[in-house]
C-alpha cells in the first residue's frame, strides 16, 4: 500500500473520530439539547400542544444524529472498499462527502449548542470535513491510482 493511501486512511479515521466525538457529546448532552429544541419548535409552531412540540423535537434531534451516523458508517464502508482496491469507491467517496456537508449544515441548526460548547462542535465538524477532504485528495494521487489499477490488472 503506498504512503498516500496509508495517510488517506489515517486522515479519514481522524475525520470519523471527530464526527463521532460530536455525536457522542450531543448524545451525552441530549437533555439540554432536547430542551433547547423544544423551545425552538414551540417558537416555530405557536399554539401547538406540549406533546406535539416534544415529539417534533425528538424527531429532529434523533433524526439529525441518525443521518450523520448513517453517513459516517457508509463512508467508512466505502473507505474499506477503497482499501480493498476497488477504484470505483473513491468516486463514491466524492459523492458521500458532497452529501455529508449539506447534511452537516442542516444538523448544525439542531445539534450545535449556544456558547463556547457550540464553537467546539463547529471546530470538530470543520476539522472532520477538512481531514476527509484531504484524505480524499490523497486517494486520487498517481501512486494511489497505480496501486488500485495494479490489482484490477491482476484479478
Amino acid at each position: 500500500m503506498p504512503r498516500a493511501v496509508r495517510t488517506a486512511r489515517i486522515l479519514w479515521i481522524f475525520s470519523f473520530a471527530a464526527g463521532l466525538a460530536v455525536l457522542l457529546g450531543s448524545f451525552v448532552a441530549r437533555d439540554s439539547n432536547l430542551q433547547r429544541l423544544r423551545g425552538l419548535v414551540a417558537d416555530m409552531a405557536a399554539g401547538s400542544d406540549a406533546q406535539s412540540v416534544g415529539t417534533a423535537a425528538n424527531i429532529v434531534f434523533w433524526g439529525s444524529i441518525g443521518a450523520l451516523l448513517l453517513l459516517t458508517t457508509v463512508e467508512a464502508a466505502v473507505l474499506a472498499a477503497v482499501l480493498g482496491r476497488r477504484a470505483w469507491a473513491r468516486w463514491a467517496l466524492i459523492l458521500l462527502l458532497a452529501t455529508h456537508v449539506p447534511v452537516l449544515l442542516l444538523a448544525a441548526k439542531f445539534l450545535v449548542p449556544s456558547g463556547a460548547a457550540g464553537s467546539y462542535v463547529v471546530m470538530l465538524w470543520g476539522a472532520g470535513v477538512l481531514l476527509a477532504f484531504a484524505g480524499l485528495v490523497l486517494l486520487f494521487l498517481p501512486s494511489a491510482g497505480a496501486w488500485l489499477k495494479r490489482e484490477r490488472s491482476r484479478g
